[in-house]
Formats: C-alpha cells, structure tokens, sequence
C-alpha cells in the first residue's frame, strides 16, 4: 500500500513525524510532501499568482512553497509518476479541526484533495488544552491510538466524495475512553475577535483570535466528544449541496 503523507504545519512540523511513525505500522511504500512552511488556516487554497516549487529533503521527501492542496496535487501530477497513492492521511495537526474548523482547515483541505481524487483520506488532529504551547503541544494520545483508529478506516471502502476527519483529545494515553463516531458539530465563536498591535515603525496591525466556544446542544457531535475524553471521528462530504433548499429555489424561477 502506498501512502501519501502531507500536512499544514509545514514539512518540519512535529506532528508530521508522528503521522510518519504511524503510517509506517501500516506500509513501507511512504511517500511525504508537505508545505516548506506554515499553512493552517489556509482551507482548501490553491497557489494561482505565483509559480509554486519543490524541494527535495531526501528519498520520497519533498517540500512545496504553497498551500497543503497545493502539496497534494503536486505529489499526484508530479512526484509519483509510477502510480498514485492508495491513502492520503494529513496530520498530525498541532491543534483541533473541530465543528466549522473543517472550512478553514489546511489538514482537512489536503485531506478533501485526496478525496477529490478518488482516494481515500483521513485528516488527524491533535487537540491541545490552552492556547499559546507552540512546539510544547504533546502528542501522546495521537502516537497511542493512531494505529488502533486508523485500522478499521483503512480497512474499509470509501464512499467517493468523502473523507475521515479524526481528533485526538488533549489528554494522556491512558485517559481516553476511546472512540466515538459523531457528526460535525457547529460552534459560535463570536469570531470577530481581533487582538491589535502596533509595528516597531507605529503602524497598526490586527491578528485574528478566537472567542469562547459555545456548544451545540446535543451530546453527539465532535465537539462533545473531545470534551467527554473521546476520540472523535467523523465522515465528511464532498457535496456541499443542501438538498431540502433545491425544490424552495427552483420554485423561485
């Protein structure tokens, strides 16, 4: 089995090197592209005003100055000439693709591209327990029970046009409970939070923040499930089409 392995948190990225521990339980036949920087919160982007290129790090390890959609595409177009990948997994995220997340994801995005591609793909993500750890984010539960979530996706048909988006809660190996399927939930962030600043030259700059979250009111989404000491895993969709609004709109016209 070939295995793509890319990311957002850039081709040094910690948690990519767990998702390579991981991925090799499963397959030899590996093969990583990543971004050469940072890209969370870069969706499902694509680089189109400026060229876009690789650089090799050593055997089948490559970094792409673009975004992660950009990195899955040229690993498809380009870097495996001899056969596509048989799974796409991306990760592991320093940080949580939960809920609404998943629009704004790099890690869920690289995933969709697989997806879009006709391959399965799983994004994985480690949540984290306060804001400001940086590289200090620990790991613990995605290196644990990787293998034993991955298993049984892996060994299971992909329905065309979706893709398996996992989250490690932020808690030692030994206290998760396990693993829960659930759907996406939808938080309201209040996310018009901006934190200001001022430059060394007295120019004001903004940076985006996140408010408080609030949950969705049923117990069985992704969000609930982190919070109860689960491992969330959830099926997305491709189609973003919402089928009850069509016969409403159509009858517009």
């Amino acid at each position: 089995m070939r295995i793509l392995l890319t990311n957002d948190d850039g081709i040094d990225a910690r948690g990519l090197k767990v998702l390579e521990t991981i991925a090799r339980r499963f397959s030899d036949d590996i093969i990583v592209v990543a971004p050469s920087e940072e890209q969370s919160g870069a969706g499902h982007s694509l680089t189109l005003n400026r060229p876009v290129r690789i650089r090799r790090h050593g055997d089948r390890r490559f970094s792409v100055t673009g975004t992660p959609t950009d990195s899955v595409m040229v690993a498809l177009l380009e870097l495996t000439p001899d056969g596509k990948p048989d799974l796409v997994l991306s990760g592991v995220n320093r940080g949580a693709n939960l809920g609404e997340d998943v629009t704004y994801s790099g890690t869920v995005s690289a995933a969709m591209e697989g997806a879009l591609a006709g391959i399965p793909s799983i994004a994985l993500s480690q949540v984290y327990a306060r804001e400001a750890m940086g590289d200090s984010v620990p790991f613990e539960a995605a290196i644990a029970w990787g293998e034993r979530v991955l298993r049984p996706l892996i060994d299971r048909s992909f329905v065309p046009g979706t893709l398996v988006n996992v989250n490690f809660p932020a808690l030692p190996a030994d206290a998760v409970k396990g693993v829960r399927v659930v759907s996406q939930g939808i938080r309201d962030y209040g996310r018009g939070t901006l934190v200001k600043g001022t430059d060394p030259r007295g120019f004001p700059y903004y940076w985006f923040g996140l408010g408080p979250a609030v949950h969705t009111p049923a117990h069985s989404t992704d969000l609930e499930a982190i919070d109860d000491g689960y491992i969330a895993v959830t099926p997305l969709h491709l189609d973003l089409t919402h089928g009850p609004s069509l016969a409403e709109l159509r009858a517009l016209y």
